[in-house]
Formats: C-alpha cells, structure tokens, sequence
C-alpha cells in the first residue's frame, strides 16, 4: 500500500531517518518493519514562532515488498550524424537546449567564447588574487556560464514554464544531491557545480554533440530576415538552419551587435544597488529567535522587499553562509555577487539589496535607444571602479553609517577577497538609488529588528540582477519576432531569472527547433 503523509517535525527528527519512519508508522499504527519504502516528496522551514518546524510531505509504502519507486528515463540517443543546431552559450539554458536536442534526435554545437572549466579556474584565481580582468573567461563566461561558480540556488517563481521537475532530475542525474528535488529552496553549492557541469558536457560530447570553447560570436549570416549562420572570431563561418541565442545576461557586446545590425531588441526592467554582509550568527538569530543556531538546521535566509517612493527595493540571490566574489566581464568596471559553498559554512550572509530602475534614470543614455539602461548599467559599474581607485578593491561602507551618510574610518571583516575601498557610496550612487536604499535598509530593520547594524558592511555595485535589454520573441515559436529560425533563450534574452528557470527556457526552445526544422 502507498500513502502520503504530512510530518511536523523538529529539526533533530527531520535528520534523522530512524525517526522519520518510527513517527510515521506510528501514525499509520503500523511496525516500521512493515514499512518498505518511503520518498520525501516535499520539505520546508517554518520558523515563524519560536519553536522552529520542519514540514515533511513523504510518501510511504508498506506491506508492498516489490513496489519500487520509478526513475527518471533519459533517451540520450546518439546524435553524431543526426541535423545539426547551433547553441551560443554553455550557460544553463545552452546546456539544458543541447540535452533537449540530443533527446529528440538533433546534434547540438555549442559555441562558447570562454574556456573549460579547469581553465577558467585560473582566470578567476587571477581576479581573486591579482585584479586581472580576463573579459572572455570570468565568473560569467566559459564553461557552464555563471552557474558554474554560482552557488546553484534552484528555487524559481516560474512554475508554470516548463518542466521544472525534469530540470532538477537532470541535475540530480548529473550528481547533485538527492534533496534538491524536495527542498521548498533547493541549493546545490559553488564547490560542486563544476563537476556537474563537467558530467553535463560528457553527456553532450559522448552522444556525439560538440561543444566549442574560446568561440565567439562575433557575428550573424542573415539573409531575407531568416538566420543561415553565424561567424566566430571574425574569421569561421558555421552555417545552421536553426541557432539558439543563450549567451547570459552579460554579454553587453551581442545586444550591441544586434542593435548594429537592426535586429529588434527593447529595453527591460533592471534593479541597481548594493551588496550587504552580515555575520550569519546574527541573520540566524533574528530569523529562528535564537542566541545560538541549532546544528540540524541549515543557514539561515531572508527576502525582503519595501516600497520606496514607488519603487521596489528588495534582497536578491541571498547567500547564507557564503561570500562575496567580484563579477565583472570588463577591465574597466567592478561588479560583485554573492554565492555560498553547499555547506553554507561561512560566518558570512551576504545579499544584493537593489532598487529598481526606471526610464528617468535613462535620460542621459537616450542617445543610445533601447540600449539605454545597458549603458547605464555600465555607467555605474565603471563610477564604482573609479572609486576603487582603478582596482576590484569594491567600495565599501558600514552600513549605518551608509544611511547616516558618514565615511566609515575603519571596515569589518568581509569575504570579499580582492580588498575594500572604504567609499561614500552614498555620494556617487545616483540619489534616486541611494536614497531609496537608506530608506529601505530603515524599513527592513523594523522587519528584521538588528538587521541596521554598523558591524554590517555594504559593497557596491550590485548591478547584474538581469539583463537590462529584452531580445523579442513569438509567444507561440520562441523565435525572434523579426528573424526567422533564430531562438533568443535564456536571462541573456529577458526570458528567465536563474538556473531552474534558464534550463526550463532551453528545453523549451530546444523543443520549439524541433517543430521549426520539421
């Protein structure tokens, strides 16, 4: 017999197997020796009073030896000689496209301007330890794109998309863990990525698929509004009835290329800010009402979200237990993100703290169109490396004195490892944004009472939340609204937000080359 059940159980039950299956059978009046199985199909934090709660949906089977539950099936078929589709970027949508097309008998060719990840490594070393820009292989470009040294955060919004499911069990198949396709916030960790996506291009590659690093787009063959092609490196012309356009949304140089050639493109919403770190201690003991953590519950997390004179300011990509990491793609500019090991064992929490950007800021960046917010975009990136001194030493700034608007003398410790600037942000952030932001760090106190502290820190600039330019695309194809046979995908495009939501949109353009090509 099979049944599902709805637990309540404190932390040290929730991690524990023994446990889990003694208070279910006791809840089934049953022995546990007549349990033979059991699936967690769901698990949640509920830390809203003082006693902190984890919810478990499990489904049981017992007095039932020969049930077992189904796995995933994958028909990775070999694509070596099959019809060839061009995919640019070996991000999350590019991967997932390509094990969408190998599913349905085409041959993916990935064209990836960075690096495999063993060399990447070095690239990101040097940044770390050197200031050494490379613009090609960074956090955000080469192999497996900026999932690969993302922490792997899996939770979406976008549910109704697509097969997320299938995403994280693809992940899983590729190495993750288990718990990734139960956890409400699943979360896989920047120590492992790599060798997941390492195992995704294995897939790729021994069913006959290619994937091409230090490949750049530098060009589109378009003849009477239908793609015939690309070009990589000024120099190799690749021709494909079909090309999947998923190259991430820092690859300022395609939205500029694509402007150049007067294909359509439209501005988006974008959010701009600040990176803000505290100890985790103190995240944990605001968030589960405690002086001391619990060991069978995991770093804690927040979302937050105000309005400020009409605009939204909010937390993105919180980062329990991680650090901060620089994310720039250009020699010129400083940019930072957040990310956390799968262990989520730093004494920092860190997160974006953003304020959303609106066409007046745009003003004087009409000139440039519907590029208008990238190139604003790129303003404040490279006002924030000018006020750190021409280096990726971020701006820094506690945070109580970033809304009293005083320079702080000396700075906490950080995780950020390239060094701080100590700066007044307040002073060359533009005020539409740094006084929403004192605004807004004001209201999240009352929310969370300690959050306003000056042993907290600030980094500038936040700047990457999502792309700031839309690639426009048929509702019904998937394909660019002007030129037929091309397949915007992706944050690159304006479609997704992260990496469940990025694989979802490559499947889903995979999917819809199949119908096109036929």
């Amino acid at each position: 017999m099979i049944t599902e059940l709805n637990l309540r159980l404190t932390p040290a039950q929730a991690a524990n197997k023994d446990k889990i299956l003694s208070i279910s059978a006791n809840i089934l009046k049953i022995k546990i020796s007549n349990i033979n199985n059991y699936k967690i199909i769901k698990k949640s934090i509920d830390a809203r009073k003082r006693k902190v709660v984890i919810n478990v949906k499990i489904k049981i089977v017992f007095n039932d030896k020969n049930y077992v539950f189904e796995k995933p099936k994958y028909d990775f078929k070999n694509i070596k000689q099959a019809k060839e589709i061009l995919i640019i970027g070996a991000g999350p949508a590019g991967l997932f496209a390509a094990l969408q097309l190998i599913e349905i008998g085409l041959k993916p060719i990935i064209i990836e301007r960075g690096k495999i990840i063993k060399e990447r490594r070095k690239d990101i070393a040097a940044l770390n330890r050197k200031h050494i820009v490379n613009p090609e292989s960074n956090y955000a470009f080469g192999e497996g794109g900026a999932g690969t040294f993302s922490d792997g955060k899996l939770y979406t919004r976008s549910k109704k998309r697509g097969n997320i499911n299938r995403v994280l069990e693809l992940l899983q198949y590729h190495g993750a863990n288990e718990n990734i396709t139960y956890e409400t916030r699943p979360h896989i960790g920047t120590n492992k990525l790599p060798e997941i996506i390492s195992n995704i291009r294995k897939t790729i590659t021994d069913c006959g698929g290619e994937i091409r690093f230090n490949s750049k787009l530098t060009d589109f063959i378009i003849s009477d509004n239908i793609i015939k092609g690309i070009v990589v490196n000024n120099n190799e012309k690749i021709m494909s009835q079909a090309v999947i356009l998923a190259t991430g949304h820092s690859a300022s140089d395609i939205y500029e290329l694509l402007q150049q050639k007067n294909i359509k493109i439209q501005k988006k919403p974008f959010a701009i800010g600040v990176r803000v770190e505290h100890s985790q201690a103190l995240i944990d003991s605001i968030q589960y009402n405690c002086t001391l953590r619990d060991k069978f519950l995991p770093a804690a997390n927040y979302n937050l979200v105000t309005q400020v004179n009409g605009r939204g300011v909010f937390s993105f990509c919180m980062c329990p237990g991680g650090f901060i990491v620089p994310a720039t793609t250009a020699k010129d500019k400083l940019v930072i993100n957040g990310m956390s090991p799968s262990n989520r064992n730093s004494k920092f929490a860190n997160s974006g703290i953003v304020v959303e950007i609106k066409d007046k800021d745009l003003t004087n960046f009409k000139q440039f169109g519907e590029l208008a917010g990238l190139k604003f975009q790129q303003y404040i990136e490279n006002l924030a490396f000018k006020n750190a001194n021409n280096t990726q030493a971020a701006p820094a700034q506690r945070l109580v004195d970033f809304v009293n608007g005083k320079y702080s003398n000396t700075l906490p410790e950080t995780s950020y490892f390239p060094g701080l600037t100590s700066s007044e942000i307040q002073n060359w952030l533009p005020k539409s944004i740094s006084e929403r932001l004192k605004t807004g760090f004001k209201n999240f106190d009352k929310k969370m009472k300690g959050f306003l502290t000056n042993q907290a820190i600030i980094l500038a600039v936040e700047s990457r939340t999502s792309s700031p330019v839309r690639i426009p695309r048929s509702k019904e194809t998937l394909q660019h609204e002007q030129i037929k046979g091309l397949f915007p995908c992706g944050e690159g495009a304006g479609y997704a937000g992260g990496i469940v939501s990025s694989a979802v949109d490559g499947q889903n353009c995979a999917l819809k080359v199949f119908d096109y090509i036929r």
